[in-house]
């Protein structure tokens, strides 16, 4: 590195520290620690706030090992002063029967949702990790931050050992779903095969330069099973970052539970993002709570519908 670039970057990272222990000075610690009911640990170079609590109240075993919170079960979220306020990003150790509640309640309070996923292979009982993120100010954030740890015991003060389904009642024997009210009510013909029924939207995108779409996997799909009054509904949403929360909410506010929030690739343009989701209840009624996430993230307005 030469000299000039030397005299250019010091200054610079000085700047850069002062800003940062300034907007730290102006993070309201004590809020924090009382709206989340935590007590939290400043990282003075970093100007970052973080609360943190062990999962220890159910015990996790990974590969037939008991793990230890230590070792990757930790709860946390990280506040950091902005000029407007506050930025709240988060990890919560979540328990299958938990997520949707958890996710309805950061969601109602104004918090983004910006991935679910898993961590490990062959744990009991499965454990989620649920990312957060959000900006305002400091008594929203913690408060909100609060509001999902809550439901989270909630949950658990209900039934101390994470369930094991969903609770629905069970699906027939042989699938017997009726295609055309669901082509209805999507406007569209749908796959058909053995009593179940496949709708699929594609999302044009590109990546290195090559058009994708729904062949090559962007696309938005809803698959039904069972019965016209008993049916399962499980597909996959393709939206923008930008529709990502407002697709959620519609999904979410029908009763359709969220399985899963990642990507599919990289370099891909627009950025997309997938969501997996599970519902139970009458077929119709399913394909219009999806319909609904269809309309919400303008999925309809982009179709490239199967023929």
């Amino acid at each position: 590195m030469n000299t000039s670039m030397k005299n250019f970057l010091l200054p610079t990272t000085i700047l850069l520290g002062i800003v940062s222990s300034a907007f730290a000075a102006d993070l309201n610690t004590a809020r924090i620690d009382e709206l989340t009911g935590l007590k939290g640990k400043m990282n003075e170079k970093e100007g970052v706030y973080k609360v943190t609590f062990p999962r220890n109240d159910v015990k996790v075993a990974v590969d037939g090992w008991t793990m230890p919170p230590f070792m990757g079960l930790g709860t946390w979220a990280a506040f950091t002063a902005t000029p407007n306020g506050a930025m709240v990003m988060g990890d919560t150790v979540l328990f299958e029967d938990e997520v949707n509640a958890a996710m309805i309640a950061a969601l109602d309070n104004g918090l983004n949702v910006t991935a679910l996923h898993n961590h490990f292979f062959f744990d009991r009982p499965k454990v989620y990790f649920m990312h957060i993120e959000g900006e305002g100010g400091v008594d929203q954030l913690a408060g909100a931050v609060r509001k999902v740890y809550d439901k989270i015991k909630e949950v658990r003060a209900a039934s101390p050992q994470p369930k094991e389904s969903f609770g629905a009642n069970a699906l027939p024997d042989k699938n017997s779903t009726s295609a055309e009210p669901l082509n209805q009510i999507f406007a569209m013909k749908g796959e058909e095969n053995n009593g179940m029924v496949k709708f699929s939207i594609g999302r044009p995108a590109t990546m290195h330069g090559v058009k994708i779409d729904n062949a090559m996997g962007v696309n938005t799909w809803a698959a039904f099973a069972g019965s016209d009054d008993n049916a399962v509904v499980d597909g996959d949403f393709a939206v923008t970052e930008d529709e990502l929360q407002p697709v959620l909410k519609s999904l979410l506010k029908d009763k359709i539970n969220i399985v899963a929030i990642h990507q599919h690739m990289t370099h891909e343009e627009p950025r997309i993002m997938f969501f997996h989701y599970w519902g139970r209840g009458r077929a119709k009624d399913l394909a219009n709570a999806v319909k609904g996430g269809f309309l919400v993230g303008g999925l309809l307005k982009v179709s490239s519908p199967l023929p």
